[in-house]
């Protein structure tokens, strides 16, 4: 059924956009939707590792908490990462 619907579509509504797909609010919206979400899983953890009295973990999970609330917060950060993975795998960004 559907594809009958969709054979009954205009070419130009089933095409591609001609300008490309545009991920220009990708990073803010990742950031939007993550940054509360591990604001508060790393509140719950720390909170259980003080509670239970494990300093030496604690310390660890905080400089790993910092290590990947700088990767939601530096503004430019996911971009440039994406864009050198990217560059790496070889595909062209022109």
């Amino acid at each position: 059924m559907f594809h009958h619907l969709a054979a009954a579509l205009p070419w130009e509504t089933l095409a591609a956009p001609e300008d490309g797909l545009n991920t220009e609010d990708l990073a803010t919206w990742l950031r939007n939707l993550f940054g509360p979400l591990f604001l508060v899983v790393v509140s719950i953890v720390a909170l259980f590792f003080l509670f239970t009295r494990e300093i030496t973990r604690f310390a660890q999970f905080i400089l790993l908490a910092i290590g990947i609330g700088i990767i939601f917060y530096v503004p430019n950060i996911i971009e440039v990462t994406a864009k050198a993975i990217a560059t790496a795998l070889g595909v062209d960004l022109n």
